[in-house]
């Protein structure tokens, strides 16, 4: 019977001093990383995706405008 104690405690105990705090430090690292939301690049890198965004839907529309006017079949082709 005090086999089966050992048995289940040195590794429950091998556990809880070395996996369970580097476990915890990585959790906690990770949540506060999430928590501070994006950085000054990324921020920046956004706001650039954002204007080429714009510009693209700009540019689509356009070209739309300008196949409905010459060639107004077009979206009936696809």
């Amino acid at each position: 019977m005090e086999d089966v104690v050992w048995a289940f405690a040195v590794p429950l105990i091998i556990f809880m001093i070395f996996v369970a705090p580097i476990w915890l430090i990585l959790h906690y690292r990770s949540k506060r990383q999430v928590g501070q939301g994006l950085s000054e690049d990324e921020r920046a890198q956004l706001v650039q995706l954002s204007q080429q965004a714009e510009k693209m839907a700009d540019r689509i529309a356009t070209l739309e405008r300008l196949l409905d006017e010459d060639s107004p079949q077009w979206r009936n082709k696809a």
